[in-house]
């Protein structure tokens, strides 16, 4: 049985990945969400850094090396316990990693001391065309608005080792040569660094682990590093 840490991107609760932890299971592997703080916890001053502890608690808490799975903006928080921590490999889904210095995820209005999901018109499209509306509506439901503290917060990274971490890139709304494309061109300079780089297809939206549960576990099952 292999430990996979599933960490949630941009305003989502641990609880979106209950459906891929449940066929994990089917599968002989432990899905361990990472319940993120400031979202969903009610801790509005959350940091970035209170983000990583979380991520490296869950990753410290497991016997054997695990596979991290960050979507979205959290492939940042996956690369970043591949700095801090060795491990079995890195998944990441629809997302990059920034590079040191960096904020993690500055790219949106900040409201009241965080920032909110946008709404269902800034992701029309590739983004969310396999979301029905009952489940758009249970979706934006869940998510809860990421703290500025959090969002701007600065990427630190440390060792370059983290380039010998087996990588797996799942692209969901964009297909493989985009993702080609984006490497030669230089836009994803973690990512081209990485010496075990593998580009994988998944044939869904940005949330696959909401559309696509049973399919994304036994792509993550079937990770081999």
């Amino acid at each position: 049985m292999a430990d996979i840490v599933l960490i949630g991107g941009l305003w989502l609760p641990a609880d979106v990945w209950t459906d891929v932890i449940d066929e994990l299971a089917g599968l002989g592997h432990r899905g361990l969400p990472v319940s993120l703080p400031g979202q969903g916890d009610g801790n509005a001053a959350a940091t970035l850094d209170d983000q990583v502890a979380a991520v490296l608690a869950v990753v410290d808490d497991c016997d054997d090396p695990p596979l991290v799975v960050g979507h979205s903006a959290a492939a940042s928080l996956a690369w970043i316990a591949a700095d801090r921590r060795a491990l079995a490999g890195v998944a990441l889904i629809g997302g990059f990693p920034v590079g040191d210095g960096e904020p993690y995820a500055d790219f949106l209005p900040i409201v009241d001391g965080a920032m909110p999901f946008p709404g269902w018109a800034a992701f029309e499209g590739p983004d969310a065309a396999d979301l029905d509306p009952a489940a758009r509506d249970r979706l934006a439901a869940s998510m809860t608005p990421v703290p500025e503290a959090v969002a701007k917060g600065i990427v630190r990274l440390r060792d370059d080792a983290r380039y010998d971490v087996g990588v797996t890139l799942i692209c969901p709304e964009f297909g493989l040569e985009d993702a080609r494309a984006w490497l030669a061109a230089g836009e994803l300079p973690e990512l081209a660094k990485a010496r075990r780089l593998e580009l994988v297809d998944l044939d869904s939206g940005h949330w696959p682990m909401v559309t696509q549960p049973a399919r994304l576990a036994a792509l993550l099952a079937g990770i081999h590093h």
